[in-house]
């Protein structure tokens, strides 16, 4: 059976650190567990929808992703991805946890609908500015943030949104530098 793609490409700048990373010394040049750092990307977000049927001659309209672009814009774009197990968080970010030292849930606003928290507004308004700037940039996921899980993060918030629509999501390529890419291809 005959089979139809279409891609669009997002971007966007974001920052993470992950936390867990560890090398092989036999194939790594060094030992230098650069991405443990707090660091930044440019990330290029390529998303590919398939279809057998086209309707009115497309896959689906490509203005159909707008709202991945608005997604990305305001989710992604200038934010810093931490993942919410990362034990950096607590010194990071100390409003976010009890005096026993716990995260304390009640304190994130949760999107379950795209699978991120960020913290609530209240917890930080009553802080100085540019204490309230930086929590606003940060948002909060459930997985280390390296390129392959960001695929397939973005490859569940596509996927979820399209099937709405009878639109099967192929697969979500996510660059976090012109020289990297992660690929993440749904069954």
């Amino acid at each position: 059976m005959s089979k139809w793609e279409i891609t669009k490409s997002f971007s966007g700048c974001y920052g993470h650190r992950v936390w867990n990373q560890q090398l092989n010394s036999e194939y790594s040049i060094d030992n230098k567990l650069v991405c443990r750092h707090l660091h930044g990307h440019e990330a290029l977000i390529n998303v590919t929808l398939e279809g057998e049927i086209l309707e009115k001659g497309m896959v689906t309209d490509f203005k159909h992703l707008g709202w991945f672009k608005k997604f990305v814009d305001e989710v992604i774009d200038h934010k810093f991805i931490f993942d919410l197990n990362d034990p950096l968080l607590k010194y990071e970010i100390p409003i976010l946890f009890s005096e026993q030292g716990n995260l304390d849930s009640i304190k994130l606003q949760i999107n379950n609908q795209l699978y991120y928290s960020t913290i609530k507004p209240e917890v930080f308004e009553s802080l100085s500015k540019p204490l309230q700037e930086k929590y606003e940039g940060f948002i909060f996921v459930t997985f280390v943030p390296t390129s392959e899980n960001l695929a397939k993060w973005c490859f569940d918030v596509v996927n979820d949104k399209m099937k709405l629509i009878g639109v099967k999501t192929k697969s979500v390529e996510f660059y976090e530098t012109p020289k990297s890419r992660s690929l993440y291809i749904g069954e």
